[in-house]
């Protein structure tokens, strides 16, 4: 499991933007992945907002995905191990690079075909508790025609990352714009943000 942390966190001391392709293992993903369409046919994937519940926007167009927030008191022994695995990473990652995380929150994502979400960073205006964004996909055999990339705002540039099964991508929360593009087809993702408060 470290090596996959030290791929995370090496590439993102490189270039701002962590990379690991198989963060996730295929079967881990896979099973997260059928339990996110489990949520959907039950109608628990619910319209994502804008904004904290100090500031928020129940009438925006900036976003069309739907979350399910995941939780440690679930039954569900798949998603466990995902929040296992993340503890695992933010214990790694205050070891090596002393970052000080203390808490995290973490939602399924899904986007239906022909939804986006604009650009936009992850940490709130009115409070900073976000540190680090963490992007984990299950989306089988996705192709470059498939749209849907996560696009990366930095340096002036924009860098495209297709939304593949098992992939992981960690930035900083509060530095990074970033955006979701059209897909003509869903597009599913666990998504959230290491915290210090």
């Amino acid at each position: 499991m470290n090596a996959k942390f030290d791929e995370l966190i090496g590439s993102f001391v490189d270039n701002e933007i962590g990379l690991c392709e198989h963060f996730l293992t295929k079967t881990l993903a896979k099973l997260l992945q059928q339990h996110l369409q489990e949520l959907d046919n039950e109608n628990r994937m619910l319209p994502a907002g804008i904004g904290n519940d100090i500031i928020k926007d129940p009438l925006q167009k900036k976003r069309g995905d739907r979350i399910f927030w995941l939780d440690k008191k679930t039954k569900n022994i798949n998603e466990l191990a995902f929040l296992d695995q993340i503890e695992n990473f933010i214990e790694y990652l205050n070891k090596t690079c002393y970052t000080g995380i203390n808490a995290y929150e973490f939602h399924y994502a899904l986007y239906d075909a022909g939804t986006f979400y604009k650009r936009h960073r992850d940490q709130f205006k009115n409070n900073q508790d976000r540190k680090y964004t963490l992007i984990s996909y299950l989306n089988d055999d996705w192709k470059d025609t498939d749209g849907g990339e996560l696009i990366i705002y930095q340096a002036g540039k924009a860098g495209k990352i297709l939304p593949t099964m098992q992939k992981a991508v960690f930035f900083r929360s509060s530095e990074l714009e970033h955006e979701v593009s059209v897909s003509p087809r869903p597009r599913m993702s666990i998504s959230g943000w290491l915290k210090s408060n």
